[in-house]
């Protein structure tokens, strides 16, 4: 019996190419047609891997072609068992880097044979979402108490080139380990080879690609390709969360790629564009993607994603419809990156929806307003700091600005990932420590203490130890200075 089946599952269905137009390719069948997101092999040895789209008639169905079409020509054979697209599952593709179809792509050995799951899966249903939110921690100060993750929920990441999106994310792969023993998922879609090959090498060097899996589709590959790649990665995702009940870190760079990707498929589909030339399935696309990062019964996949907005413009279709699906937002700066305050995170900027008190506790969030309205206080004064001094201003005023100099300090902090550039040992600090940190700051508890004290440290007692040191360096400066004079 159990062959019958496998045998009606696995028939083989011939057709013939009777179109390509670039990457979109209409093949002929004479008796069945393949069904919607099926992949059909063609070309001379069957090396070019098409996805039905849309059946046009009782004969013809039209696909996107997953990979380059060079060499195709129409009066070619073409097959397919009805299977759609599948990529491997397992612990064996930990450490491992995989293009779209589930091949590896980093050189390795090959890999054993795994069970491969279907990439087009539905959302987890309302009744198997949990509906508890609760917090997820990074370590990372300024995010854990500014701009609070949900566990299960989708951060966006938002900045240029430059001012350390990439470290950010290198930093929270470690983590996750260390405070939640999951895993992390990187996921390239639309990336340059450039990025994706140093991406690697960094993971590799600060020891943490061995938990973690990378799936690029690159800038070079057709619009099906990157189209999909944000699919398979979930797929991946979705093992570690529901087979093996293991929390999930997804990154995705850019999820705007993945919208620009289904505007060339739409466009090549031949649709009619909606406004600015998006795609008119814009909302759905992205739904059918954001919708499957939930947190489960069994488990959670929490999601950071960079996004790219269009010329800054924030009412762009792109950010606004990517916008409905985050949790929070981080802003990152350039000009505190010039500063060298890391990470650059523009706290006033940032955001999160899990900040009410509801969710974070009456002491959190008192907190955090207290040093929001700090630092915009802060940033209100500065231009009256620049024309006339900080002697100008009123002892109250000048006690929010040593107040805000210090929270933006003690806000930075060394990172594991940039040990060996920096030379500082990498520290990760509990939200509780963070929390104490702030609170006593804004006391003015610390206000004897020089500035360079809170600068790149981790809790409040590596604040006080440092300002011992400098103290100390300071005495033995001036003993020094002192017996020098004196033998003079």
């Amino acid at each position: 019996m159990a062959g019958t089946i496998k045998d009606i599952d696995s028939k083989l269905l011939l057709g013939k190419v009777v179109a390509v137009r670039g990457s979109v390719v209409d093949i002929w069948f004479d008796t069945d047609l393949p069904s919607i997101n099926t992949l059909i092999h063609t070309g001379s040895n069957n090396e070019i891997a098409v996805e039905v789209l849309s059946q046009l008639d009782d004969h013809r169905v039209r696909g996107i072609a997953l990979t380059p079409t060079q060499g195709l020509a129409r009066g070619m054979m073409a097959e397919t068992f009805g299977d759609q697209l599948t990529v491997p599952v397992g612990n064996e593709i930990m450490g491992r880097m995989f293009d779209v179809f589930g091949n590896t792509i980093d050189h390795g050995t090959p890999l054993p044979k795994l069970q491969r799951n279907n990439i087009h899966q539905l959302p987890p249903p309302l009744a198997r979402r949990s509906t508890k939110s609760e917090i997820f921690e990074t370590g990372i100060k300024a995010i854990d108490v500014m701009v609070p993750l949900q566990h299960g929920g989708n951060a966006g990441l938002f900045g240029g080139a430059g001012v350390g999106k990439t470290v950010l994310l290198t930093e929270m792969i470690h983590n996750m380990v260390g405070y939640h023993q999951g895993i992390s998922m990187f996921c390239g879609i639309g990336e340059r080879c450039r990025e994706g090959h140093e991406l690697y090498h960094d993971m590799k060097k600060a020891d943490v690609l061995k938990n973690m899996v990378m799936m690029f589709g690159q800038m070079n590959e057709p619009p099906g390709a990157r189209f999909r790649v944000g699919h398979a990665a979930l797929t991946m995702a979705e093992y570690f969360r529901d087979t093996e009940h293991r929390d999930v870190l997804l990154l995705i760079d850019n999820v705007f790629r993945f919208i620009q990707a289904g505007m060339e498929v739409s466009g090549l589909m031949g649709q009619m564009p909606s406004r600015l030339g998006y795609q008119p399935t814009l909302g759905t696309e992205l739904s059918k993607l954001e919708e499957r990062i939930a947190n489960t019964d069994t488990g959670a996949i929490t999601s950071i994603q960079a996004v790219y907005v269009p010329a800054d413009d924030l009412t762009d279709p792109a950010a606004v419809h990517t916008f409905s699906h985050l949790s929070a937002s981080i802003t990152l700066s350039r000009k505190r990156a010039g500063e060298g305050l890391f990470p650059a995170i523009d706290l006033l900027q940032s955001s999160s929806k899990m900040a009410t008190p509801g969710i974070i506790g009456d002491r959190h969030y008192s907190i955090l307003q207290q040093v929001r309205q700090t630092l915009a206080q802060y940033e209100d004064l500065k231009d009256i700091i620049a024309m006339l001094g900080l002697e100008q201003l009123s002892v109250n005023d000048r006690n929010i600005v040593n107040r805000a100099r210090r929270l933006e300090r003690f806000f930075t902090q060394p990172f594991f990932t940039t040990e060996q550039f920096s030379g500082l040992k990498g520290k990760g600090v509990r939200l509780a420590d963070a929390l104490k940190g702030c609170e006593r700051i804004l006391s003015d508890e610390f206000k004897d203490l020089p500035e360079s004290a809170f600068y790149m440290v981790g809790t409040l007692e590596e604040v006080l130890e440092k300002a011992k040191k400098e103290q100390h360096k300071e005495n033995t400066a001036t003993v020094q200075t002192e017996k020098q004079s004196v033998e003079a």
